[in-house]
């Protein structure tokens, strides 16, 4: 068994946390469910859902984490329950799930990130993505990006994650902001804002059954809530270090760059005359795409652009691979490059058959937000709440000088936040079954 790793800095815990955060899911899922469940009623809705249940439930993560210095199975057997390490393997389970398919969204950004270097997209950008988006192409540069995913994780901690994610963040909120700025010249600018901004309530009372689970597994999901990530990464931080600040830094540093990219995303939408509401997942590329092919230095633009989702795929793609190498790593003798390339290799095949057809890869996408991830989110709640309970208070408040906060958090998580989980799920099951999404595409 290996020594166990710990985070170089304290500001290296909260980039590599808010890397894992701000990933695809912010820049990519979060303009596209938007623009297909109601625009800024989504937005409002999401924003409840990040404060007043993402941070509780992250904060939850943590204490496991940090009171145990255990991989996300092995830290309930180390707090004296292991029949709840089901939690930690549903969650591995759940990463294990998303990055399969996150793996070949992440291919596509490559291959668009190309595109603009060589203008590849420039003359079609709407039969540009059809091309790219399935079959052997998107296999190979699913590939690759696994390969990236797995060279990053083999390094380790320190030299690895932390040191990739140092660089990562602070490039995607700089480049993000240039984004938004030059988006705000843009002709559909000012619709864009309005659809994005301006809520229309009616449209939240016609839809809850998909706004709500969309809009709480979209806070769940950008968060990397409910997949063992905060567990893992929160078991290599120290005991001074204040969890409610750096959720409150991780949480604020999240929703700020999932805002800019809308800010980037609906003018640009809307300057192309395409309609919002019938957006779908490829909708987002091929605007973009068709933006940056007309206006002077589009491909620079695009470079920036793909290149800052890229980035942000990457580094999200690193915190759900690194679950499970964590776990591996704590239980056995092989090298963690060794466990890497396994790791990676077992995924790129989970993958193919997203890589190979995009019905594969929204199936995998809906269960996920509507069923797996506020499934795992709601147990990890009922152990900390009412299980550990005062032994999660006194984690909670190690480092910290504000000792009225944990009895006002831990009766938040016991009531508010778990009956709010259990009102998305099911929600989410009820959409699932009805629709028929629940069963796999054929």
């Amino acid at each position: 068994m290996s020594e166990r790793a710990t985070w170089a800095t304290r500001v290296g815990f909260l980039v590599a946390a808010i890397g894992s955060a701000v990933g695809l899911g912010n820049i990519w899922q979060f303009p596209f469910k938007t623009a297909s469940n109601g625009g800024a009623v989504f937005l409002v809705v999401y924003l409840v859902a990040v404060v007043g249940i993402g941070l509780p439930a992250l904060l939850a993560e943590f204490v496991v984490g940090r009171k145990t210095k255990a991989n996300a199975v092995d830290a309930f057997r180390k707090l004296g329950h292991p029949r709840w390490r089901v939690i930690g393997a549903f969650g591995a389970f759940i990463g294990f799930w998303i990055v399969s398919y996150y793996s070949v969204v992440g291919g596509w950004v490559g291959r668009y990130f190309i595109g603009s270097v060589t203008g590849g997209y420039f003359d079609a950008p709407g039969q540009y993505f059809g091309a790219i988006a399935t079959g052997p192409e998107a296999i190979l540069f699913h590939g690759l990006f696994m390969t990236a995913t797995v060279t990053v994780v083999a390094l380790g901690v320190n030299s690895g994650i932390e040191r990739a994610t140092k660089v990562m963040v602070p490039g995607i909120v700089v480049m993000m902001l240039g984004l938004a700025v030059w988006a705000a010249t843009q002709s559909g600018a000012a619709a864009g804002y309005s659809y994005f901004l301006n809520p229309d309530f009616s449209t939240l009372l016609a839809n809850a059954g998909d706004v709500v689970p969309f809009a709480v597994g979209q806070a769940f999901f950008t968060l990397s809530l409910g997949m063992a990530i905060m567990i893992t990464y929160s078991s290599y931080v120290g005991e001074d270090t204040s969890l409610f600040v750096d959720g409150g830094v991780i949480v604020v540093m999240n929703t700020l760059i999932g805002v800019l990219a809308g800010l980037v995303v609906f003018p640009v939408l809307f300057a192309n005359g395409i309609d919002p509401n019938t957006t779908k997942a490829e909708a987002i590329f091929v605007a973009m795409a068709n933006a940056f092919s007309q206006v002077p230095g589009g491909r620079l633009l695009g470079m920036v652009f793909f290149g800052v989702v890229l980035i942000a795929a990457l580094s999200s793609a690193i915190s759900l691979m690194e679950v499970v190498v964590s776990y591996a790593t704590d239980h056995s003798t092989v090298s963690r490059p060794r466990l890497a390339v396994l790791t990676g290799t077992v995924l790129f095949v989970m993958g193919l058959p997203s890589a190979w057809d995009t019905a594969w890869l929204g199936w995998f996408d809906t269960l996920a937000y509507k069923l797996f991830l506020p499934l795992s989110v709601l147990l990890l709640l009922l152990f900390v709440g009412w299980v550990l309970a005062d032994e999660a208070v006194e984690q909670l408040l190690l480092g910290s000088d504000t000792g009225w906060l944990g009895p006002v958090w831990l009766w938040t998580v016991r009531t508010v936040v778990v009956l709010a989980v259990v009102a998305t799920l099911a929600l989410g099951l009820e959409t699932l079954l009805l629709g028929g999404d629940i069963v796999p595409p054929v």
